[in-house]
């Protein structure tokens, strides 16, 4: 049974001009129906699955639906078509910074954010102190989170977030902040997590960071599914052609679909 399984997955967007107008002018352009509504699409028919121990990476340049399609996955978000089926406990780290307070401290963020995942207080003061040490905060743990360098941030929430022992890990970005040798120390957990069986998820704009960490490659591109599969060298070369202008979308994406 797959740990994770995406089936055609759509996620849609409405907007309209109400922020633009007010409500009484709202109102009226609904009566005389003359009220604009726009649809997007961030993601289309998206499909893939993932066994204990996968590392799926997900490329495509800005735009492409790679955060959306990871709000789905991790239950923030219903897709409006399609569906998402979790057989185990998962952690997101989608937004550097996003569920801390700025006013509590390190301390009380670390056990905020363990909360937040779904870790009970007996959990986290067994793991408080192998969180600080990864994170390589001892000196900083009654300061105000608000004090703390992007890159601490960055530390301590991938910390929390690997070192709780989830089954489903998913990472937007995460592996890319912070320093060169936090960055080898992240990637080298990120190994341990995947011998360990987890299932993992990490979009990245590093395409060797793709290749090195990655067993399978998801290539989205304005919220198309272009690539997906096992052949990781292929479909990254292919991406990486494509944004060096040297092959099209079409044909990139042709290279990239073969086995």
């Amino acid at each position: 049974m797959s740990i994770l399984e995406v089936h055609n997955v759509s996620i849609r967007y409405i907007t309209g001009d109400f922020k633009d107008i007010g409500l009484k002018e709202y109102v009226m352009k609904r009566l005389r129906h003359d009220y604009q509504v726009v649809e997007f699409w961030a993601d289309r028919h998206i499909s893939f699955t993932l066994e204990k121990g996968d590392m799926l990476g997900i490329i495509g340049t800005n735009g492409s639906g790679k955060s959306t399609l990871l709000k789905s996955v991790s239950g923030i978000m219903e897709p409006t078509e399609g569906y998402v089926v979790r057989n185990g406990n998962v952690a997101a780290l989608l937004e550097l910074g996003s569920g801390f307070d700025g006013d509590l401290t390190v301390r009380e963020n670390a056990y905020l954010r363990g909360a937040m995942l779904g870790y009970t207080r007996k959990f986290m003061d067994e793991t408080y102190q192998s969180i600080i040490d990864f994170a390589e905060l001892q000196d900083f743990q009654d300061r105000p989170f608000r004090q703390l360098s992007s890159g601490m941030k960055s530390r301590l929430a991938f910390s929390i977030a690997s070192l709780v022992q989830p089954e489903i890990l998913i990472l937007d970005e995460v592996l890319s902040v912070g320093d060169g040798a936090f960055r080898k120390k992240s990637e080298a957990k990120m190994k341990e997590i995947i011998a360990g069986g987890a299932a993992t998820i990490l979009v990245s704009h590093s395409v060797e960071q793709v290749r090195e960490l990655c067993n399978k490659v998801l290539w989205l591109h304005k919220g198309e599914q272009i690539a997906l599969g096992e052949n990781v060298a292929e479909i990254c070369d292919a991406y990486q052609k494509f944004l060096n202008k040297e092959l099209t979308l079409e044909q990139a994406g042709q290279i990239a679909g073969k086995q």
